[in-house]
């Protein structure tokens, strides 16, 4: 697309009455769409999603996508401000442009995925770290489960989670090494949920293409029943998945809006510790 669409398309959002969800950008590789007053979402054509938050001195880049060229150029056609860039875990489609970028922040658990093509600087987040944006503080919330260093990003006061991967589009992918426990996810499950109980209402996903809204808490309670229901053997059947991604032989089970992918093979071995406990 040319830089004469993108100008017409930004300036009928700016002559609009509802600032908000409008499209600002769209090329052949994505769409940008202004969700809030300072956050956009950045939604590829291969169903992958970044978040753009934008204070009054600097402005965070949540995730990179993948086949995307020139990413940067396309970011600093939103926002001049300075830029940081975190990844919520370091899949390929959520990592695959940080290429684009001198520095990337990361929670150091992920670093075994990450891509050893990466030649910028790798700085590390813990839980509890802020990113301050001016007027804007966006927190670091640790997340483990759909890998061990998935992390969630807090906007306290507008009441929002980007959750990456950590609590999934839909569904959500347990069965990827290195594996972590069910119990792991129930554990992030809960975390979530509490700190939905203090504020946060509303969790943008990593694949938002796929639902075009945020979930509220009664997903992640969903989420986490299943996950324990899973534990105790009391889950409805589970089915094969439709492609084997991660292990042998991936199995998904659902129950109302939440649906897990698990290695039986990791979940009989917990069961088995368990029960020897």
């Amino acid at each position: 697309m040319n830089k004469l669409k993108a100008i017409l398309i930004l300036l009928s959002c700016l002559g609009s009455f509802h600032i908000t969800s409008c499209q600002v950008f769209q090329n052949s590789e994505l769409t940008i769409t202004k969700l809030e007053d300072n956050m956009w979402v950045i939604e590829t054509s291969d169903n992958c999603t970044m978040y753009l938050v934008e204070g009054t001195e600097r402005a965070l880049l949540i995730d990179t996508g993948t086949k995307i060229e020139h990413l940067d150029t396309v970011v600093s056609s939103i926002t001049k401000k300075p830029l940081d860039v975190v990844i919520t875990h370091a899949h390929g489609d959520h990592a695959g442009n940080i290429n684009f970028f001198k520095e990337i922040w990361m929670h150091p658990a992920d670093t075994v995925l990450l891509s050893s093509r990466y030649k910028g600087k790798v700085n590390f987040v813990k839980d509890g770290d802020i990113f301050d944006l001016g007027g804007t503080q966006i927190e670091v919330s640790h997340m483990p489960a759909h890998t061990p260093g998935s992390i969630v990003l807090l906007d306290r006061k507008a009441g929002n989670c980007y959750s990456g991967d950590a609590f999934g589009a839909n569904h959500v992918w347990l069965q990827l090494k290195p594996l972590s426990p069910m119990q792991t996810y129930v554990n992030s499950c809960l975390k979530m949920e509490k700190l939905m109980d203090g504020g946060i209402t509303k969790v943008y996903c990593g694949h938002y293409v796929y639902i075009k809204k945020p979930y509220d808490k009664s997903y992640i309670t969903a989420m986490r029943l299943l996950a324990e229901a899973l534990i105790k053997g009391t889950a409805p059947e589970a089915q094969p998945y439709s492609a084997k991604v991660g292990c042998a032989n991936p199995m998904s089970v659902t129950s109302g809006p939440a649906t897990i992918v698990f290695d039986p093979d990791n979940l009989k071995q917990e069961k088995g510790q368990v029960f020897q406990k």
